[in-house]
């Protein structure tokens, strides 16, 4: 078996393309034996692959953006989406089935204090016509913080990926009410990456075969299928919330069948951070992406 090594940025539902390549066993029928590790808070997968302990990493194509300002050429080459799609969620106190984003004018909103989860947000509310200097934004710190603080009574929203918001209804304390992708629509939201000399091995072609499978599995099975073969990556998250996440990521759009990152996903991607601030030039798609392998 080739062994490799995954490292993940984030690790959520949200990600469960590349969390299936293993627990759905499609690296194994390559050859491939993959363990996996979450970047240390505060410091970049790029690291791990720059040092060599991780040959695929779950990242963003945004993150060539700070390498290209700077005029360096980026070590990470995004070389297949994850995610088409923004996956995270407005959650308030009650059902609100005739919610609109005007709402949040005015109102406690628990957000991201910055990055492109805050980049996106930011651009959804510019998209629905609300001016979000009107938000009352609150930042506690990262995912695990925010579900607490509002489990523990702060803001009247908050912002969430899967499966924090499905878990919070089930247990009765927040409910969603808006989708944040449905909003801003397609865009290059999140990525695999390598370097330029792993994609041109034999392993990564095997990689690419794996991950080609996975995204018809990941629209063509049952979330509750789905949800099962994942459920030791999620200990503390019940199976049933686990598949209500999943089929509203199914439903949303975010996994769609080709793994290519489209020219035109890149493009709404560099919007986003241009009304964001932090894009002063857009880049050809040629210096933030790379074809996947030919297999």
């Amino acid at each position: 078996m080739e062994k490799i090594a995954i490292q993940f940025t984030l690790f959520s539902a949200f990600y469960s393309p590349l969390i299936a390549t293993m627990a759905g066993g499609f690296l194994e029928e390559q050859g491939i034996d993959a363990s996996w590790s979450i970047s240390p808070p505060g410091v970049s997968a790029i690291k791990a692959l720059a040092d060599g302990t991780a040959q695929v990493i779950q990242t963003a194509p945004s993150q060539a953006f700070t390498s290209l300002a700077k005029g360096d050429v980026p070590l990470a080459r995004h070389f297949a989406q994850i995610n088409e799609m923004d996956g995270f969620f407005v959650v308030g106190r009650e059902p609100d089935p005739d919610f609109t984003w005007a709402k949040l004018e005015g109102a406690d909103v628990m957000l991201f204090g910055g990055g492109q989860p805050l980049a996106m947000f930011m651009y959804a509310c510019h998209k629905a016509g609300i001016d979000f200097d009107k938000l009352n934004v609150i930042n506690v710190g990262g995912a695990a913080a925010m579900d607490e603080a509002f489990r523990d009574g702060q803001g009247a929203y908050v912002q969430q990926q899967g499966p924090f918001p499905q878990q919070l209804q089930k247990d009765g304390v927040g409910h969603v009410v808006a989708q944040v992708g449905r909003q801003i629509g397609p865009n290059a939201f999140s990525s695999l990456a390598a370097t330029e000399a792993w994609l041109a091995t034999d392993t990564a072609k095997a990689f690419t075969r794996a991950y080609r499978k996975t995204r018809i599995y990941m629209n063509e099975s049952p979330a509750a299928e789905i949800a099962q073969s994942q459920k030791s990556y999620f200990p503390d998250i019940d199976v049933d919330v686990l598949a209500d996440c999943i089929a509203t990521y199914q439903k949303l759009g975010c996994w769609t069948p080709h793994i290519d990152i489209t020219p035109e996903a890149l493009d709404v991607t560099m919007d986003v951070f241009a009304h964001f601030g932090t894009l002063k030039e857009r880049y050809s798609y040629d210096q933030v992406c790379a074809r996947p392998p030919q297999v």
